[in-house]
């Protein structure tokens, strides 16, 4: 009864105060500073937050937006993630009450842990409440605002992106002790002139290209970049060009271009990388970019991707990771062309990776991410991953429904 008290507390009053009802009506239950939500179906106001203005007022989407790419529906993830430069320790919760899910995060007061069944429930009455209050609203109006936010959420991405390889390729000649200090600051006033020419012209050139392109040329773009990018530093690029030059649609080569680049960004935070290999394939149909690196293989190294992936699920496309500790990180793009018929299929389980059905196979005998992790010599986290894409490609709400999808598949 305290539960069905403690919703309607929050759902009753006015939309804009429903974060401030929220923190009250758990502020026993878990101490927290303040508590944020990012909806992503809320084209207008996807992040919002109340709490310490110091706390609450620094919250950016940026900092949410990986948690809602990697935390799962129904299994709530505490840990330190950065806002505003500092760590703080968090109580993430994801719904898959909405179409593309939400995100309640509370920065806790400290780092202990914390009950979290009571507030899964209520969380997923609070974001089937709000998904509701949007289904009200005019459709076009809504179709309209997403479709803005959306245009305006990946150019933002993609000029980041941009800002933070031209850095990267800067420090890169700086720290090299092999060019003397002269050499090294007239390339580095170099490289930040063509950063900023290129910020200037290269995306929108890019977005406005429009037909198509051989992929092997489209491919020698990226290659040219990341050479570029990882000329002055200490890791070496291996490229794999795509085996065919059929044409590519000029918009799928530059995702998947974007894509590639935000992978390689992230494995260059990571210590001890010194290889990462990239490689295209084109079948008309899919354009799948695989990225790896030779790294400490620890998916929490790279929770940033967990954006990506967000942006990615938005426009059809995929995101697949797999860390192995001691072996290094593999990443795994998939963008999809628009102009290909959907193939129909009576396997439901069609939508999934290789290494996806493995890890679904294994939850469908009962098996704990633990145990799955250990079988595939995989870390937990990226189990936890898997799954999480596992219960979004299959739409369904739970690692029950999708143990048995699985096996009504097998049966047939």
């Amino acid at each position: 009864m305290a539960d069905v008290l403690a919703a309607a507390q929050v759902i009753d009053g006015p939309t804009e105060e429903l974060l401030q009802r929220l923190s009250l009506a758990t502020a026993d239950l878990v101490p927290h500073r303040a508590v944020a939500q990012l909806a992503s179906q809320c084209a207008s106001t996807p992040v919002t937050a109340y709490g310490d203005p110091a706390v609450s007022g620094a919250i950016t989407g940026a900092d949410l937006a990986g948690l809602l790419g990697t935390v799962t529906a129904g299994h709530p993830w505490q840990g330190v993630i950065p806002i505003a430069g500092a760590q703080h320790p968090v109580l993430a919760i994801s719904s898959d009450r909405a179409p593309r899910g939400s995100v309640v995060v509370f920065v806790l007061t400290d780092d202990r842990a914390v009950p979290v069944d009571q507030l899964q429930a209520l969380w997923d009455v609070v974001t089937a409440h709000m998904y509701r209050l949007t289904l009200e609203r005019e459709p076009g109006a809504i179709a309209q605002n997403r479709a803005v936010a959306e245009a305006r959420n990946d150019l933002a991405a993609e000029l980041g992106e941009a800002h933070a390889a031209t850095l990267a390729t800067i420090l890169g000649v700086l720290r090299n002790q092999r060019i003397d200090d002269a050499a090294a600051r007239t390339m580095a006033v170099e490289l930040a002139l063509n950063g900023l020419a290129e910020l200037r012209t290269d995306t929108q050139r890019d977005r406005a290209c429009s037909g198509e392109e051989p992929a092997g040329r489209a491919f020698d773009r990226l290659a040219d970049s990341l050479r570029a990018l990882l000329r002055h530093g200490p890791v070496e690029l291996e490229v794999d060009a795509p085996g065919n030059d059929q044409l590519v649609p000029a918009a799928v080569a530059h995702a998947a271009r974007v894509a590639v680049r935000s992978v390689v960004l992230a494995m260059l935070t990571q210590d001890d990388v010194r290889r990462i290999r990239v490689a295209w394939r084109w079948d008309g149909k899919e354009l799948v970019s695989t990225v790896r690196d030779d790294g400490p293989g620890l998916l929490a190294n790279v929770l940033d991707l967990g954006q990506l992936s967000e942006r990615l699920r938005l426009h059809e496309g995929d995101l697949d990771l797999d860390a192995v500790p001691g072996w290094g990180l593999t990443a795994r793009i998939t963008v999809r062309t628009s102009q290909a018929p959907q193939t129909v299929t009576s396997d439901p389980l069609s939508p999934l990776g290789a290494r996806e059905l493995e890890v679904l196979e294994r939850l469908s005998q009962g098996h704990r991410n633990r145990s799955i992790a250990d079988d595939l010599h995989i870390s937990e986290s990226t189990v936890k991953f898997h799954v999480a894409n596992i219960l979004t490609k299959l739409a369904v709400a739970s690692r029950t429904q999708a143990a048995a999808l699985y096996h009504a598949s097998a049966a047939v």
